[in-house]
């Protein structure tokens, strides 16, 4: 997929060289391969480097993708309705993994607050000092005066909570592990540099631990997949999911991305797997460039989450395409209620356009999924 990006900026450029010489050195020491998990983990999370630690803007219009809570309020709205018989049984607390610019955070408050269902505490998960930095900007400057109810933490509670946790377009950016199918067997592909210091791709022999994981998730299916074929896995979800439920005794979660059912996500067709990198609105597939930059992303296999919450003790869990979802919470009387307050016919047309893009087939509609996991 080829696309033409903007050109990166001087301090950006030096930003990237940065975090280049960290992953280089990585490489080194790792013996001049490195798996591409680590390279991901590196190019988002670096601390003060990675992707996700660094100060540049990434929501929204000035930064790199938009999610469901930057297009508008609507989004929010119909998951508050969601959240209210959670929170009427439980009288708990909200966490939000990774609450970007703090959109989510702001509207879901100032529903509930209309709802009369309002929180004890809405605890924001975010190591990056700069995206709770602009966080706080964004629900001081929306709602105020619910600022107090807020917290912000640096790992999920380590003592018994009930309430909601949500995660909307986190899964998508856990580091995963890619695999090569050949005709002389299972490859690991990983990292390496050039002579002159450029990353390219390599690969070795699937080290065990990867053969099990493949073998446990796709089974006989491994066998039947076209050679060559390309995709990736990952490992860590069972245990990142069982890390930040582990104290959550009674509730809900809800886990929206986007995804695919495990057979559509290792049809032979899909032979490229669906790593993708996003870069100022524009949406390509090479993420060994840019490092620091650009999010690097791959979509999630709802079937592995589901397997991963029955592990985790959930009793419940279903999953339902974003447009089903709105729906069924109210999206339709949120649009007619917020349409008839329009001021003028540009309020009107954001909302409709809003309302295409969060529902609509080839919008979010149907590439993103809920995912709702209850306990007791």
């Amino acid at each position: 997929m080829r696309v033409q990006l903007p050109e990166p900026s001087a301090d950006e450029r030096e930003h990237s060289t940065r975090v280049a010489a960290l992953i280089r050195t990585e490489i080194v020491a790792a013996g001049g391969a490195l798996d591409f998990a680590r390279y991901m983990e590196l190019a988002l999370y670096a601390p003060g480097l990675g992707y996700y630690s660094a100060g540049a803007a990434k929501f929204g219009a000035a930064g790199d993708f938009v999610t469901a809570p930057e297009l508008g309020f609507l989004f929010a709205r119909c998951l508050a309705q969601a959240l209210v018989p959670v929170l009427h049984e439980t009288s708990g607390d909200i966490l939000e993994l990774g609450p970007g610019s703090g959109a989510l955070a702001a509207e879901l408050l100032l529903e509930l607050e209309r709802a009369q269902m309002l929180p004890a505490r809405y605890c924001l998960l975010e190591r990056s000092a700069d995206l709770r930095a602009r966080q706080r900007e964004t629900l001081s400057a929306r709602a105020p005066h619910l600022l107090e109810r807020c917290a912000w933490l640096d790992a999920p509670p380590a003592v018994a909570w009930r309430g909601v946790l949500i995660a909307n377009e986190v899964i998508d950016a856990l580091p995963v592990r890619l695999f090569a199918l050949r005709t002389d067997g299972v490859f690991a592909r990983g990292v390496t540099c050039s002579d002159r210091g450029a990353f390219e791709w390599c690969e070795i022999a699937a080290d065990a631990a990867l053969q099990n994981a493949l073998a446990r998730s796709l089974g006989a299916v491994l066998q039947a997949l076209p050679r060559p074929y390309c995709s990736e896995i990952c490992t860590t979800l069972s245990p990142w999911l069982a890390a930040v439920t582990q104290t959550l005794e009674r509730g809900a979660a809800y886990f929206i991305d986007y995804g695919h059912s495990r057979d559509d996500y290792y049809a032979p067709a899909r032979n490229r797997g669906t790593l993708r990198c996003h870069y100022r609105h524009r949406a390509h597939d090479d993420p060994l460039i840019l490092p620091g930059l650009q999010d690097i992303t791959a979509w999630v296999d709802f079937d592995a989450l589901g397997f991963a919450a029955a592990s985790s003790s959930f009793s419940a869990i279903s999953l339902h395409s974003q447009a089903q979802f709105l729906f069924a919470n109210g999206l339709e009387r949120f649009f007619a209620v917020a349409h008839a307050r329009a001021g003028d016919e540009a309020s009107r047309y954001r909302l409709a356009q809003e309302v295409k893009r969060l529902t609509l087939p080839g919008q979010m509609g149907d590439a993103f999924a809920v995912m709702t996991l209850a306990k007791r």
